[in-house]
Formats: C-alpha cells, sequence, structure tokens
C-alpha cells in the first residue's frame, strides 16, 4: 500500500512514485526486460518507463485527508 496525503499530489510527488514504480519493476522484472531488450533491440530505459506506468495500477494507494 502506498500512503499518501492528499494535498501532496504535487509534480515532485508524481515523479517520486514513479521513481519507486522503477526500482520496483526493475527489481522484479529486470532480467526478463534486459533480454527482451536486447533480442527485440529496444531501448531499456523505455521498457522500464512503460513497465513502471502500468505498475502504479497494482498499488493500493490510501489517502489521508
Amino acid at each position: 500500500m502506498v500512503y499518501l496525503n492528499f494535498t501532496d499530489l504535487s509534480e515532485k510527488a508524481q515523479n517520486r512514485l514513479l521513481e519507486d514504480s522503477k526500482k520496483d519493476v526493475e527489481r522484479k522484472f529486470g532480467d526478463d526486460i534486459r533480454k527482451y531488450v536486447r533480442e527485440n533491440y529496444t531501448c531499456f530505459e523505455t521498457m522500464i518507463e512503460e513497465e513502471a506506468l502500468r505498475n502504479l495500477y497494482s498499488y493500493t494507494f490510501i489517502f489521508n485527508i
């Protein structure tokens, strides 16, 4: 679960969530993504970014008001 303060939905907070998601994706799927990148000649950073955005939808957010 991700706890957020309802008044702190700034760009800085959003970037922090995205960076946390990138780290999570790389930890979980990094080896598989690297293998895919090598086989399909794509950019690793782009793949991580796309998967991190998808990964955000799997989080459970709790907002403190």
